[in-house]
């Protein structure tokens, strides 16, 4: 959780950036505008590069996230980042602590949805016919079917793979109704 970078703005200017943040680790805004961001740091007199900022929203950003996952009460996160420097001026640390205590057991209670409802990225879909020839079980032999591999990543940047056999029948389904959920999510 450390890191040494100072927060250089206004009460005002920190209290907005560090909202926005919340704002999105909460999924209500896509994301933080790191345009309007830097337009405002000049607006208050603070020439930052877009570099700069885009590392100050990261910076936050990891922090929250990890306060929220470890359900940390205000005064503990606020006790980790000064341990970690004592960089962090004493109004930003206040603030950091007013907005996780308004807005941090919504944002443990979001995450924790999220690794709940997480089920991971479809990466890769391959697939290929083939003939079934001799079986044991197989009451009709030389009957084709189709072998699907899928790649998958978890939350955690992980990839799996899991396969299957379908009969060319359940195949078609399995495609229709991968091209309508296709066209739903364009739509989107």
């Amino acid at each position: 959780m450390c890191n040494y970078m100072v927060w250089p703005c206004t009460m005002g200017r920190k209290s907005l950036q560090l909202q926005s943040i919340l704002v999105h680790l909460q999924d209500q805004n896509r994301a933080v505008d790191l345009i309007e961001t830097c337009d405002k740091f000049q607006r208050v007199g603070i020439n930052l590069d877009q570099k700069a900022v885009q590392d100050i929203i990261k910076l936050m950003t990891y922090y929250f996230r990890l306060a929220a996952k470890s359900n940390l009460s205000a005064d503990v996160l606020v006790s980790k980042l000064t341990e970690c420097s004592s960089k962090w001026s004493k109004p930003t640390l206040q603030l950091v602590h007013q907005l996780w205590t308004e807005h941090g057991a919504l944002l443990h209670a979001h995450q924790e949805v999220l690794t709940m409802a997480s089920i991971g990225q479809l990466v890769d879909i391959q697939w290929k016919l083939g003939m079934a020839v001799s079986s044991d079980t197989c009451r009709s032999l030389n009957s084709p079917f189709i072998s699907v591999l899928m790649k998958i990543a978890d939350t955690s940047g992980e990839m799996s793979y899991k396969s299957f056999e379908m009969t060319v029948q359940q195949f078609q389904n399995f495609y229709r109704q991968f091209k309508e959920m296709a066209s739903v999510l364009e739509t989107v």
